[in-house]
């Protein structure tokens, strides 16, 4: 075999070879692309935070949990001998009335702008301590309410830092300890897929091959990342204290998670469309009827 032959076979090995290398890291590049982005740009910054978190003020779980924690904290803290009961029954569809007004959607925004260093404190260093919304500023408005309906001794209620526990960091496993470098990373694990992406169809020897394999492994990545959310959701809720209400930390961990799982769906749905076309392209060209000649 002659020397230029075998230069042109080995040099096509090594670009079939790297181009594969660079497909591969494109499959493991696509969920940790979109995980840097989510932790930097949605839970990283404040007012994405908040405006995240601000559709759980409806949420019916997330309503009765406040309702709750804010009713033990009030009741705490005031002695009204044998009408406990009855006052206790009153602060608490108090409580759950307010939930419903626009006041208390402002405060649960207060809340959770208040809160959301602790939050990211949490995530950067891991560890086991929990993730949780300082109630205070609901507590000031349901005190102003209660004195303006006449209950006994709430003016003297004093606002302390009552505070329901969303997410427990040490459930958030692999993803708590490695959030600092998720949002570190930032937007570059993200172009550094794109640029594995089309640095492998352009290396390949069979370009639309590669194309198609790199169309799968966007997909096959995006899955993973789904199947990741879907696992952290089961981890999180599972073993949580009597005292933890299941239903209000699952609403808040979808919430926090939305935009991965349909990130996830999107390229998905994207990478197995490419991959069809990619696919069905060659075929349907070859399924043409020859075209007539001219006279």
């Amino acid at each position: 075999m002659p020397k230029s032959v075998r230069r042109e076979a080995g040099a096509s090995r090594a670009r079939s070879v790297l181009s594969a290398v660079l497909l591969v890291l494109t499959c493991l590049l696509v969920p940790l692309g979109t995980l840097a982005i989510w932790a930097k740009y949605e839970i990283g910054d404040r007012d994405s935070y908040v405006a995240t978190m601000a559709p759980l003020a409806a949420d019916p779980a997330v309503r009765s949990a406040v309702a709750d924690a804010v009713t033990d904290s009030v009741m705490k803290e005031i002695d009204v001998g044998p009408l406990q009961g009855t006052v206790e029954s009153f602060v608490r569809d108090a409580v759950r009335s307010f939930t419903e007004t626009g006041a208390y959607k402002t405060a649960w925004k207060a809340a959770n702008r208040a809160t959301h260093d602790a939050v990211q404190s949490a995530l950067d260093e891991g560890g086991d301590s929990e993730v949780t919304i300082d109630l205070a500023p609901i507590t000031e408005q349901i005190k102003q309410q209660l004195t303006d309906d006449g209950v006994p001794f709430a003016s003297r209620i004093p606002v302390k830092h009552t505070e329901i526990t969303i997410l427990d960091s040490k459930d958030l496993g692999v993803l708590a300890k490695s959030f600092h470098a998720l949002q570190v990373a930032g937007v570059w694990p993200a172009v550094a897929a794109a640029v594995c992406a089309v640095g492998g169809v352009l290396l390949a020897v069979r370009r639309r091959r590669a194309a198609l394999a790199c169309a799968l492994g966007v997909a096959l990545g995006a899955g993973v990342l789904a199947v990741l959310v879907a696992i952290g959701r089961s981890l999180t809720l599972d073993d949580l204290p009597a005292d933890i209400s299941a239903d209000a930390v699952g609403a808040v961990y979808d919430a926090l998670t939305e935009t991965l799982r349909v990130t996830a769906w999107i390229l998905i749905g994207a990478g197995l469309l490419v991959a069809l076309a990619l696919w069905l392209g060659p075929r349907l060209r070859r399924s043409r009827p020859p075209a007539r000649s001219a006279g």
